[in-house]
């Protein structure tokens, strides 16, 4: 197996990495960004995101996709938006030393935080990642506006 950083002839594959997990997270359907949007907002002068990809005999299993955030009561952190193994090489350590790489990128940028969400239902990654020292912040929930509330919040204001 070989970790690497991600490159641009990569993106193919990261998609079909990314549409495999969401039918894994039963939402098949969910999945917007093209080839060309990551292409475009991972590779170009100011990246949106970084990647890390595994490699198996010049296949790519798995990646974990990454950006920096920025806490108010931390300072510079890494927010772990997907780490994404395929169905066949689960198990194998792909997903292991993908985990490892995000926290050492973070121990090399002097991170403060890294942080990612999990479903509920994951119990054997929730299980994992409290292994590995992981905390699980129950009392947490994550807010998301998508495309139509943005629109209807913006309306709404327009009209008030």
């Amino acid at each position: 197996m070989n970790i690497r950083k991600g490159e641009k002839k990569d993106m193919k594959a990261v998609l079909e990495l990314i549409q495999e997990l969401a039918a894994f997270e039963k939402e098949p359907h969910a999945v917007e960004v093209t080839v060309a949007d990551l292409e475009n907002d991972g590779f170009g002068a100011d990246p949106l995101f970084y990647t890390f990809v595994a490699e198996v005999k010049g296949t790519i299993v798995g990646i974990a996709l990454y950006y920096y955030r920025y806490s108010t009561w931390k300072g510079k952190t890494i927010h772990l938006e997907d780490l994404i193994v395929k169905e066949e090489m689960r198990g194998c350590g792909v997903g292991f030393e993908l985990y490892t790489k995000i926290i050492e990128q973070g121990k090399i940028d002097r991170v403060r935080r890294i942080e990612w969400a999990v479903l509920d239902w994951n119990t054997s990654a929730i299980e994992f990642y409290q292994k590995s020292g992981a905390k699980i912040l129950e009392e947490w929930r994550v807010a998301q506006m998508d495309e139509r509330g943005i629109s209807n919040f913006l309306e709404n204001l327009k009209a008030n």
